[in-house]
């Protein structure tokens, strides 16, 4: 063997400086990477997954929050199982959210998902019961009957009979002369008395309260002797009512007093707690109402809203894709894709068709600097001066004598529940009469955000009909 250079000690390297890479050489090969251990392969495969999965389960999260705001009873063998489903898989945050920014429980158990939502608002009438098949609104003597018989259902049995509950329900009206007094008189012997207790027994299965074992409450109403054999699911009864407090404890006397009663929270005694209370409830009425106006708010939740209004408005579109419009006279969480609302404007056929133009009327009267509340007749005049140029493209039934009376109710029905507009009562003239008072009709300043731009389809006619209005034939 060839030994090495004297000048160079013996076991060390020939090279002892680097060599320069001439043009065309190979590299010198790279040093081994040290060994990676199993656990620090293990984290980095989950980081990688939780990267992938994380957009996904932001997104699940926002549509099940979506959902609840919707549908805030969510049943398994219902017909939205698989948004139940989805709430299930993400209860946990969804409750620790609802919890903290709304102040709302929510409950989620292999029987049902109840969100809890607190209403601040006790005098708002415009989001009444609807019968589940037709949407119908509930009348007294229905919640009267809803009331009651959830009491019964309570009280009774696993099963219950069509008769039997129709029967307690009679005893329990019978029993107490103030609902006679105050003229909740109810009976099976007409076709609308069997008619509101039919669409009371169909909200109860709706919800899931009661399950058809045999029959069905659908021909009660052409036959008096129907009978039908129920299910009472009592796990989804113990999670109906939403109240921080048991009617039962609360001894207050006036309807408006027991109402508050029921949903009030415990009054805050420290800046911390007064302040997250002001932030609950604004959020809870920007979840929950069409439009936030600042008259309505008290002085320390409009300061409390000046200061704090971006972080507010960024967690909610954050959590929910609800896009905000902030405006001079309020606030609203505006739903653009349409899945987040019980009431859509605008809306297709004839009544949306009239709610937009009667919409783009009352705008343009606030737009003009005339802010006074209209009379109901002038608008129900306006509506018939409508249907003489849309006549064409509507259905037939709307030329009929009187037929703008029930348009402009529907309409007005609308327009108040996405609190556009607002009704004034006013006492009526005749004094010595029992005439339900008179109305009238105050546009809000959101109903400016809403206009017609009209189309060659939709151009409205010459008004050469010779249609009568109901209220000039009296």
């Amino acid at each position: 063997m060839k030994p090495p250079p004297a000048s160079q000690p013996r076991g060390q390297p020939i090279a002892a400086h680097p060599v320069q890479n001439t043009p065309g050489a190979a590299a010198p090969p790279a040093p081994p990477a040290p060994p990676i251990s199993r656990r620090a392969a293990k984290r980095a495969r989950l980081a990688r997954l939780r990267e992938e999965t994380e957009p996904l389960a932001v997104e699940e999260r926002r549509d099940a929050l979506r959902t609840l705001l919707q549908h805030p009873l969510l049943i398994p063998d219902g017909p939205q199982a698989e948004d139940y489903l989805l709430v299930r898989r993400h209860r946990e945050w969804l409750a620790d959210w609802f919890a903290h920014h709304a102040d709302w429980p929510l409950v989620v158990t292999p029987e049902a998902a109840r969100l809890r939502k607190f209403s601040t608002l006790t005098t708002d009438a415009t989001r009444p019961a609807l019968e589940p098949r037709n949407a119908e609104p509930f009348t007294r003597i229905r919640y009267t009957l809803l009331c009651l018989a959830l009491s019964i259902l309570e009280r009774g049995d696993r099963q219950i009979t069509l008769k039997r509950l129709s029967d307690h329900l009679l005893t329990e009206l019978a029993a107490d002369p103030a609902y006679a007094a105050s003229g909740i008189l109810w009976t099976l012997d007409t076709p609308a008395g069997r008619r509101d207790y039919v669409h009371t027994l169909r909200t109860l299965v709706a919800l899931g309260i009661l399950r058809r074992v045999q029959g069905t409450e659908e021909d009660l109403i052409h036959q008096r002797e129907t009978d039908a054999l129920y299910n009472i699911s009592r796990p989804l009864l113990a999670l109906l009512l939403a109240a921080r407090r048991s009617p039962s404890h609360i001894a207050d006397e006036t309807l408006e007093q027991r109402l508050r009663a029921l949903v009030d929270p415990a009054r805050p005694d420290t800046h911390e707690s007064r302040n997250r209370a002001h932030r609950t409830t604004l959020i809870a009425r920007l979840l929950d109402d069409p439009v936030l106006y600042y008259d309505t708010l008290t002085d320390d939740e409009k300061n409390y809203l000046d200061y704090q209004r971006p972080s507010i408005l960024a967690e909610l579109t954050e959590a929910t894709a609800l896009h905000p419009e902030v405006r001079a006279e309020g606030i609203a969480l505006c739903d653009l894709d349409g899945d987040c609302t019980d009431a859509g404007l605008p809306e297709e056929g004839t009544e949306g068709h009239l709610t937009l133009l009667l919409a783009t009327w009352l705008a343009e009267r606030l737009r003009a600097g005339d802010p006074a509340p209209v009379p109901l007749e002038t608008i129900q005049q306006k509506t018939l001066h409508l249907i003489r140029q849309h006549r064409h493209h509507w259905r037939k039934e709307v030329t009929q004598r009187g037929a703008e009376i029930p348009l402009t109710a529907h309409v007005l029905d609308r327009l108040a529940g996405l609190s556009l507009i607002e009704r004034i009562a006013t006492p009526s003239r005749d004094t010595a009469s029992c005439a339900e008072p008179e109305f009238l009709i105050r546009p809000l300043p959101a109903l400016g955000r809403f206009a017609l731009r009209d189309t060659p389809g939709l151009a409205p006619a010459a008004d050469t009909s010779t249609i009568l209005a109901a209220s000039m034939e009296r």
